[in-house]
């Protein structure tokens, strides 16, 4: 569960990878394979994209080993039965507060707990009430422009300056986008059709969103 930190031989904004859409799951373990091998990424989530339960348990068994090889934490959206078979580290929620919280009340101190789906400061402040061990800005599968959504940038600088919870930000699809994303001071930035366009070598990009924060994220304060 230490890999979502911003501190983990890093004082500065770090990678969590989105799971793409692809059916074929010889085709997605060898892209996770492939962006492991990139640098240092944080964290995996794995979004359930509508499959049914044994489809995505099977996606899931698949991966979750692949990436905590290398030392990457995974994150299981919504199902608190598969992520416990296939031995996550943590559950991704959308949803209102009171799910969240009877989410955390049952499997905190096992499990780590993200939350996202906030469209507004309120509902992010809502969900933060609940104290979960992050919060996202972004929806899974709209990173489909070259620039992050204003909205999610919006929140998650406010998010930064107001609330000490950590942050993860989508980017867009250009791996330049990382470098708006850690301009909010959010702990972390998600990277998706960036890092598995149809024609992207994944290890090339994410050494390359590594490389850009290296060189322009700000740093972190000690114990940050």
């Amino acid at each position: 569960m230490s890999a979502m930190t911003a501190t983990k031989e890093l004082s500065r904004c770090r990678i969590v990878l989105i799971a793409p859409r692809i059916d074929d799951p010889a085709k997605l373990k060898s892209l996770i394979v492939a962006a492991t091998e990139g640098g240092d990424v944080a964290s995996l989530i794995l979004p359930a994209y509508d499959a049914g339960e044994a489809a995505f348990q099977n996606r899931a068994e698949s991966l979750v080993p692949v990436a905590q090889a290398q030392g990457i934490a995974v994150m299981i959206e919504g199902d608190t039965r598969i992520a416990g078979r296939v031995g996550a580290d943590g559950i991704h929620f959308e949803g209102r507060k009171a799910g969240l919280e009877e989410l955390i009340e049952k499997f905190q101190g096992r499990m780590m707990i993200g939350a996202g789906g906030a469209k507004n400061r309120d509902d992010a402040l809502e969900l933060g009430e609940a104290r979960p061990d992050y919060m996202f800005f972004g929806r899974f599968g709209y990173d489909n422009t070259p620039k992050p959504h204003p909205r999610n940038l919006s929140l998650g600088g406010w998010w930064a300056q107001m609330i000490e919870l950590p942050s993860i930000v989508m980017a867009g699809n250009e791996i330049a986008s990382v470098e708006d994303v850690a301009a909010t001071g959010a702990e972390f930035v998600a990277l998706s059709s960036a890092v598995f366009a149809e024609d992207a070598d994944p290890a090339l990009r994410v050494a390359a969103a590594n490389a850009l924060l290296d060189e322009t994220a700000p740093r972190f304060e000690a114990g940050a």
